[in-house]
C-alpha cells in the first residue's frame, strides 16, 4: 500500500482504498462496498462508493505500480506473459461492457461482461499486471449508453487479440524483461498480434485451431494435416508442468514452417497419450529454441487460469457491484494488487525455507487465512452491526418503494 499511497492527493481517499484492499484480502463470503464498509468499521458504503466512482486518484498509475510490484518480485528472464480474457456473468443491460456473449467462464454465451487480462509468470509464481475491458459494438456504437457508462471518447471499439496486443506493448514499453508470450486460439489466430511480437523479437508460443493454415516448404496444409504427416520418431515425451494430480505428461512433436519474415517459425503439437486428442501452437523465436523451452512457454497457459481463479476466489476480482468504466477500472485495480500481495508473498516463503515433506508449500489460500486471521481480522460492537442492519433495510425499502411507483402508471 505504501508503494500507491503517493497516487492519492488526500488522506481520505487514500485510507479508504486501504479499507477497500483489506477487504477484498478478507474472508467475507460476498465483497462489495456494502460488505467491505461494515468489515472495516464505516458508517456507510458511501466512502467506498466515492473512492470508486467519483475521488480522484490514477487508476492507471497504479496499475503501474501493481506491474512494477510484480516484476519485481517474481522477475525472471525466463518469464511469460500470458494473455486471455474471462467472463463475468451479469443481470440487466447497464452495467458497462454487458451484452449476451460467449463467454469462457459459463463455456456458453450468456448475458455477461468480458475483460481481456495481462499475467506475467515465472517459476516462482504469477498475478496479473494488466487489464482491458472489452467494449463489444453494440456499446461502443451507442452514444447514448457510452455517456450513461462514462466511457470516454477515445475509446473505440477494439477486439479482444487488439486489446492483448496493446497491454503486451505497454509491458514491454515499460521494461518488463518477458522473452515470451503465450496465449489461446483467439490470440493465436490474429496476424496482426503475432506480427508486432515479431516485430519486438518477442517469441511466442500461441494456440491455433487444428484448422490453422501451416505454410512448409512442400505446401500449405491444415494443422492436423501436418501433424499426420509426422514421423514417430518425431514425438517426445514432455512434462507442461505441474496440475493438481501430478506432471502434465503429453507427447510433443515439432514441424519447421517457412515464413518470410526472420527467425525461426514451427508449429507445436500436443498429443493426449491417453485420448490421443490433439493441440496446435504457432511458434516463433528469434533464436532456435529447443523442444523442452517450448513446452514450457505452452505450459504457461495453465498460469492465466490459476490467476483468475485465486484472483476471483481470493481477492473479489469478479464481485464489483458497479456499473460504469471508470469503477470498473479501479475496482480490478484494487483487486490485482490485493492478488499480487499473496502471490508475492507466497513466492518469498517459499523461497525463505523448504517446506517440510509432510506439508504442502503455503498457498495464496493459506496466506490470506492467516493474514486475515492475525493481522486485520475486524471485531465491532452490536451497536455497529444494528446499526448496519438499520441501513440496509431503509437502502432496500427505498428501492422497493421506486420500483412501486415506476410500476403504479402502467397498472393504472
Amino acid at each position: 500500500m505504501g508503494r500507491i499511497a503517493g497516487r492519492f492527493t488526500r488522506t481520505e481517499p487514500r485510507r479508504r482504498a486501504w479499507s477497500l484492499v483489506v477487504g477484498l484480502l478478507s474472508g467475507l463470503p460476498r465483497k462489495n462496498c456494502w460488505t467491505i464498509a461494515e468489515h472495516a468499521g464505516h458508517a456507510t458504503p458511501d466512502g467506498l462508493q466515492h473512492l470508486l466512482a467519483r475521488a480522484k486518484w490514477d487508476a492507471e498509475a497504479v496499475r503501474d505500480d501493481v506491474r512494477e510490484y510484480v516484476v519485481e518480485h517474481l522477475g525472471d528472464t525466463d518469464a511469460v506473459l500470458v494473455v486471455d480474457e474471462t467472463g463475468d456473468l451479469k443481470k440487466g443491460t447497464h452495467t458497462v461492457g454487458v451484452q449476451r456473449q460467449y463467454t469462457g467462464t459459463a463455456g456458453r454465451i450468456e448475458n455477461s461482461q468480458v475483460a481481456v487480462y495481462l499475467v506475467y509468470a515465472t517459476a516462482a509464481g504469477h498475478a496479473a499486471i494488466d487489464r482491458e475491458l472489452y467494449i463489444p459494438r453494440s456499446w461502443a456504437d451507442d452514444a447514448d449508453r457510452r455517456r450513461a457508462a462514462g466511457i470516454p471518447d477515445e475509446v473505440a471499439f477494439a477486439t479482444k487479440p487488439a486489446l492483448a496486443t496493446a497491454m503486451i506493448t505497454r509491458a514491454l514499453d515499460a521494461g518488463v524483461g518477458a522473452r515470451w508470450v503465450t496465449g489461446d486460439e483467439v490470440y493465436g489466430a490474429n496476424p496482426h498480434l503475432r506480427a508486432a511480437l515479431e516485430a519486438r523479437r518477442t517469441g511466442y508460443v500461441l494456440a491455433v485451431a487444428c484448422d490453422h493454415q501451416a505454410l512448409t516448404k512442400a505446401g500449405k496444409f491444415r494443422a492436423d494435416m501436418l501433424a499426420r504427416k509426422l514421423p514417430a520418431r518425431a514425438w517426445q515425451q514432455r512434462s507442461a508442468g505441474a496440475g493438481a494430480k501430478g506432471l502434465r505428461l503429453y507427447d510433443w512433436a515439432l514441424a519447421d514452417l517457412a515464413d518470410a519474415q526472420p527467425g525461426h517459425h514451427q508449429l507445436l503439437v500436443r498429443r493426449n497419450r491417453r485420448t490421443g486428442e490433439l493441440a496446435f501452437y504457432r511458434c516463433y523465436s528469434p533464436r532456435p529454441a529447443p523442444l523442452a523451452t517450448l513446452v514450457r512457454v505452452a505450459g504457461s497457459r495453465w498460469r492465466v487460469e490459476e490467476t483468475f481463479q485465486s484472483g476471483k476466489g481470493l481477492a473479489g476480482l469478479d464481485e464489483h457491484q458497479v456499473r460504469r468504466w471508470t469503477s470498473w477500472r479501479r475496482w480490478v485495480t484494487l483487486a490485482m494488487l490485493a492478488h499480487a500481495f499473496l502471490a508475492v508473498t507466497a513466492a518469498h516463503e517459499h523461497a525463505r525455507q523448504p517446506t517440510p515433506d509432510e506439508l504442502i508449500p503455503l498457498t495464496c489460500n493459506e496466506i490470506q487465512h492467516l493474514f486475515t486471521s492475525l493481522a486485520v481480522q475486524s471485531v465491532h460492537d452490536a451497536a455497529h452491526r444494528f446499526r448496519w442492519s438499520h441501513w440496509r433495510r431503509r437502502h432496500q425499502a427505498r428501492a422497493r418503494n421506486g420500483h412501486y411507483r415506476r410500476q403504479a402508471p402502467q397498472n393504472a
